[in-house]
């Protein structure tokens, strides 16, 4: 009985996502054959051609005169139009703005797309930042031309968005069967034959995101009907709104036969045994499914230990596919949270806080290093403590692994000079802190837990050690004042000979986070609102800043970084792993030297 485990598009295509070769490490050593397919990378390979540029531009063409046609029926100023007439005024638009925006570089990017590409992959050329910055830009306008058709719907190398998809359960019917908005489904149509080839009596679709839901439904649902397979969605998003499942048990008739949610690394192997005739479906933890025309939650186990899970794997998938010259491993050293006490934050949600062992870190890096001929990783854990980066950097230049790594971490007094020196010793380039915001009372509020006041001076420390600050910023937190926020720009502007770059976020309430639990403690007024069934945030009234007052902070935050750091090259890197290699690169001072 064969598995296949599927990563549908839209994530960012520059290494394999975590969960694929982590779920697929576990069937090492059982009956049970797996494989794993990455159609998000394959998909961003397949529309980054010249005669894909081509066939869009074409269609976008023919579509806007019969777009301003039908609109003229309905035109009125009222502007009392139909759902689907919004789309198609919108379409309309988007595609008549993009042909006039690019009407004579068009040619240009059909004769450069491929080639710039191959820039992506080519370790030489890659890291020449002429070559890279020219390659993402002719990259990023064949993206926007490629969604034209499809719009609203538009996709980047970072993202999805459609401003008309409310998480709503019959609006993500609307959008999945909807073939003039719905941009992967022709793609995920020439795919099935290939899928079928597997035979595979078991497939795994996992929807980490809400930007995968289309691509994962529109998926799911051709499988639905053209295997016989037991088809699984699993991943992060619907096990974080797992209640309104049960008020739609045709979505399991449509889409699935089953659902994973939490830790699946357990759950995913005992679902495989089910489909194999070897357990009954009541014994796969963590499974919701219909049963008798009613929607059906098994118990949810707790999650093994890291230090009882196998290896990940990375083999069947096809490497040269990514979109970077060098693979970047995520990989984990802790599972959760060891503060796991900020208001604002639900990262943790169902995760059991547990650590990995350095022999068992070790045996896996040596094994990712001569299997995969990989020496870059990312420890994606929430943040590693100061004790375990001590002894993982000791323990790392003991065993000479020579790789290179970054990781998150809290700005926690205990990362000493002595243990900042020593990580880099180790490997370790690139720290990305929480500093969250530049003021006191908000601060108190998250309960972050850190001296507040030590923020600046262990930065300090990681740069004259030769590490990349990176720090993350948000705004909007529902006490926070516009004053509050400027302290916050204030710090981060008057601050860049230690803070290298920063990613600046706008404050959503989570559905798991402990504010929550007691929102008027933090500045939200009466009632919180789910902002949609299938949308793990709420809306809510809070007695700090309007939308006016914070859209002003977030723009006045650009304008001052940018006055601030100048056209530096770490802001025009798209992503933190290829910002990460352009440190294993160059290193710390030349790469902050480069202005574009």
């Amino acid at each position: 009985m064969k598995t296949l485990l599927i990563f549908p598009p839209q994530w960012m295509p520059v290494s394999p996502y975590f969960a694929l070769p982590t779920l697929l490490g576990q069937f090492t050593g059982t009956e049970l054959e797996a494989c794993a397919l990455d159609l998000n990378v394959d998909f961003y390979n397949k529309i980054l051609t010249s005669d894909y540029i081509k066939t869009s531009v074409e269609l976008a063409k023919k579509l806007l005169p019969l777009l301003k046609n039908s609109i003229r029926t309905y035109y009125n100023k009222e502007n009392d139009y139909t759902f689907e007439q919004k789309i198609e005024i919108a379409k309309a638009s988007i595609i008549n703005t993009t042909l006039k925006k690019y009407e004579e570089e068009i040619p240009k990017i059909e004769l450069f797309i491929e080639q710039s590409v191959e820039i992506m992959k080519n370790k030489r050329h890659y890291y020449n930042p002429k070559l890279f910055l020219s390659a993402t830009n002719t990259i990023k306008k064949a993206l926007e031309i490629c969604s034209m058709p499809f719009a609203p719907t538009r996709i980047d190398f970072i993202s999805y968005s459609n401003p008309f998809l409310n998480l709503d359960y019959e609006t993500i019917k609307y959008f999945v069967f909807d073939k003039s908005t719905n941009i992967f489904r022709e793609y995920l149509r020439s795919k099935i034959e290939e899928i079928k080839s597997y035979g595979a009596e078991y497939i795994g679709i996992s929807v980490n995101s809400s930007s995968q839901i289309v691509a994962g439904l529109t998926l799911s649902n051709m499988l639905m009907k053209e295997t016989n397979a037991h088809i699984c969605i699993g991943g992060n998003h619907f096990g974080r709104v797992k209640d309104a499942l049960f008020n739609h048990p045709e979505f399991f008739e449509l889409f699935c036969h089953s659902l994973l949610v939490e830790e699946g690394e357990v759950p995913v192997v005992e679902l495989a045994e089910y489909v194999n005739g070897k357990r009954k479906i009541e014994e796969v933890s963590n499974l919701i499914y219909l049963k008798d025309g009613k929607v059906t939650e098994n118990p949810v186990m707790e999650p093994k230990r890291l230090n009882e899970l196998k290896p990940p794997t990375l083999d069947g998938l096809n490497l040269k596919q990514y979109f970077t010259p060098e693979i970047v491993m995520p990989f984990t050293t802790s599972r959760g949270c060891y503060w796991r006490k900020c208001s604002f934050c639900d990262h943790d949600f169902g995760m059991c806080y547990n650590i990995k062992t350095l022999d068992k870190l070790v045996r896996e890096i040596k094994l990712f290093k001569k299997k995969y001929n990989i020496t870059k990783f990312e420890f994606i854990d929430e943040a590693i403590s100061p004790n375990y980066m001590k002894q993982m950097a000791e323990r790392f230049i003991e065993e000479d692994l020579n790789i290179e790594f970054f990781c998150d971490a809290r700005l926690e007094n205990e990362f000493s000079k002595e243990i900042l020196e020593l990580a880099h010793k180790a490997g370790l380039k690139m720290m990305l802190w929480g500093y969250e915001s530049g003021s006191e009372k908000i601060m108190k509020l998250i309960n972050k837990g850190i001296d507040i006041n030590k923020r600046l001076e262990i930065m300090r420390r990681a740069n004259d050690a030769g590490i990349y600050n990176f720090a993350f910023i948000f705004f909007g937190f529902p006490a926070e004042t516009q004053e509050d926020a400027i302290k916050t720009i204030d710090v981060i502007c008057n601050n860049t000979d230690i803070i290298h770059s920063y990613g600046k976020s706008v404050f959503t309430m989570g559905k798991h986070t402990k504010l929550r639990e007691a929102p008027e403690k933090y500045g939200v007024i009466g009632e919180t609102k789910q902002v949609a069934e299938f949308s793990p945030t709420f809306e809510y009234n809070a007695i700090g800043m309007t939308k006016e007052e914070l859209n002003y902070v977030v723009n006045l935050c650009t304008k001052r970084a940018n006055e601030a750091w100048g056209n530096s090259l770490s802001f025009h890197l798209m992503s933190r792993e290829i910002l990460f290699l352009y440190l294993c690169k160059y290193g710390l001072k030349d790469l902050l030297s480069y202005q574009v």
